[in-house]
């Protein structure tokens, strides 16, 4: 009594996976379909199992499976081999394991497919070795990509640019593989280059494919922008895109992130509550908008997008960095757990690595904050894990590291004014480096005047060296333009040195105003107002709780005794 094969090429069709998991131990359990006497058939019957268990995410038991498959096609006699090999040509089934209509055993295709369960287990090293198993000339688009992945992977940079440059020269529009060879180092024209040239009838069509391709070619060099670090041409390209696709979800994120790295907070925020309200579950890229809420002390913001992204799909790493970023003012250990998580799901996750950093900076472990943003500066480096390096060099008095850091980032992007202030940072971290600070500072105000991070570091400097006149009118200036807590903080700390407590007052009262959860302010506020009252803020203060239980101890030990 047979198992009729095409019922279980039906189940899988249809996406009935766990019938098809047990149909298929019927199907190689039977007793007419034998090694000895059709090892072809047990061969195919073994694929479509292993098809099967794919889907179940059973991918221990699909690699045997298929494994077990190409042992019975590696014994068909050899007077079989040439019949079988001829219906394998005439078969049109599709090698993805996500296309399951397969009659025939294609060697390459199911070593495809061991390779894809390898993935899926994150065993990298044992699915290149499948793929490289593989003849270059057969080979299709999907293992071209796959074969790309694994050796930018293990860091196989020449094999990697390679498979990716193949995959474009067959469709241009795989979009990860333009992205991929923009931040391996390719240059735009050499990406364009491989985009097929074919030649169309008609002046209709003609005008139709120049018009497609220039989208693309926008896109290319917008993403080698990015790549090379010139965010504001980067910027530009997307908005030209922008324009062409509006609401375009994946042009608002791409343009999103570049804003939260180079501290555009606030298009960065924008572009993300606009792509939230297009499409209220996307994940990609919302870890790096939790950031920036917790950035703004926005909480009620940042527990609905963490409450939202876990309802979405809690397996994602953007969900665990989410729930990091919540996390840490309550837990540090907690929120450290979160982002560990994080990174298990995906090695490659460069804003784990980020915010891995800025937590154990905020548990003063710099030496290990140092290896994070390392971590992130091998996947790509970007101006937050430089920052991060000479934050952490700073904290534990490595200047020369810092300097090497600060002077890294600013040949990585020499039109950046952050790349400048970091620099600015390292000397100003030295008594003997103020005045190269101050030059430092001063250049990144000329290159970009709206600069306020320069403008806040050049005001402490001139604090420091006693002069508030000059930090006050400087960063007044700002204020026009400017509605940011951080500058009123500035600005109160510099009129309280000066004695000016009013003016102090009221510039912490604005800062509260804009964001109620500035601890700086809070705390400068509560001091100038025991300031006010003619108390001095550094007396110790009497706890009376503490001497109401102190009495009640005395009580006690005199009971005792």
């Amino acid at each position: 009594m047979d198992v009729p094969k095409d019922y279980m090429t039906t189940l899988l069709d249809h996406g009935l996976f766990a019938s098809a998991q047990m149909l298929g131990s019927f199907l190689v359990s039977l007793s007419s379909v034998n090694l000895e006497t059709s090892p072809h058939l047990k061969a195919e019957n073994l694929v479509l199992l292993g098809d099967a268990l794919f889907r179940e995410k059973e991918y221990r038991r699909a690699i045997h499976a298929y494994k077990q498959a190409l042992h019975c096609h590696r014994i068909i006699p050899k007077q079989n081999a040439s019949a079988v090999r001829s219906s394998l040509s005439a078969s049109t089934r599709s090698s993805s394991p996500n296309s399951f209509n397969i009659s025939t055993i294609n060697e390459n295709e199911v070593k495809f497919k061991i390779a894809s369960s390898h993935c899926a287990l994150n065993e990298n090293r044992a699915a290149l070795l499948e793929m490289e198993g593989i003849p270059s000339k057969a080979r299709n688009l999907q293992m071209n990509l796959m074969m790309a992945k694994l050796y930018r992977n293990s860091r196989h940079t020449r094999a990697a640019i390679t498979c990716y440059k193949e995959c474009l020269r067959h469709c241009p529009c795989i979009i990860e593989a333009i992205i991929a060879l923009a931040e391996l180092g390719v240059a735009a024209k050499d990406i364009i280059s491989l985009f097929p040239q074919t030649p169309t009838r008609g002046a209709r069509s003609t005008f139709d494919h120049f018009d497609s391709s220039r989208w693309l070619q926008c896109y290319v060099e917008a993403q080698c922008c990015i790549a090379s670090n010139d965010y504001k041409g980067g910027l530009e390209f997307f908005a030209e895109l922008l324009r062409r696709f509006p609401n375009n979800i994946h042009i608002l994120l791409e343009m999103a992130k570049v804003e939260a790295i180079i501290g555009k907070t606030e298009e960065a925020i924008t572009d993300f509550e606009k792509v939230r309200s297009i499409d209220p579950y996307v994940i990609t890229y919302m870890d790096e908008y939790a950031m920036l809420l917790k950035l703004k002390s926005d909480y009620s913001k940042l527990n609905k997008l963490v409450h939202d992204l876990l309802n979405i799909d809690p397996t994602r790493p953007e969900v665990f960095v989410a729930l990091s970023v919540l996390w840490e003012r309550k837990d540090e250990r907690g929120a450290l757990s979160y982002i560990e998580k994080s990174i298990r799901i995906d090695e490659r996750h460069i804003p784990g690595y980020i915010m891995k950093g800025n937590l154990y900076l905020s548990m003063n472990r710099p030496e290990a904050a140092v290896v994070a943003f390392r971590g992130a500066q091998e996947l790509r480096p970007d101006l937050r894990s430089y920052q991060g390096l000479v934050r952490s060099y700073l904290a534990i008095s490595k200047i020369k590291e810092a300097l090497h850091a600060a002077r890294e980032a600013m040949k990585a992007m020499p039109q950046s004014a952050k790349a400048l202030k970091l620099v600015g940072d390292v000397h100003a971290s030295n008594t003997s480096g103020r005045e190269k600070a101050k030059k430092f500072y001063e250049s990144a105000l000329r290159l970009e005047p709206g600069y306020l991070g320069a403008a806040l570091a050049l005001a402490e400097l001139h604090v420091i060296e006693g002069r508030n006149g000059d930090a006050v009118s400087l960063l007044e200036r700002y204020l026009k333009d400017w509605a940011d807590d951080s500058l009123h903080v500035k600005l109160a700390q510099v009129f309280a040195a000066t004695n000016m407590l009013q003016d102090a007052l009221s510039h912490y009262q604005a800062a509260l105003r804009i964001n109620p959860q500035n601890e700086a302010a809070k705390k400068g506020l509560d001091r100038l107002e025991k300031q006010l009252k003619g108390v001095d803020p550094d007396a110790p203060e009497e706890d009376e709780e503490n001497d109401v239980e102190d009495a009640d101890a005395d009580q006690e030990e005199a009971e005792l005794l």
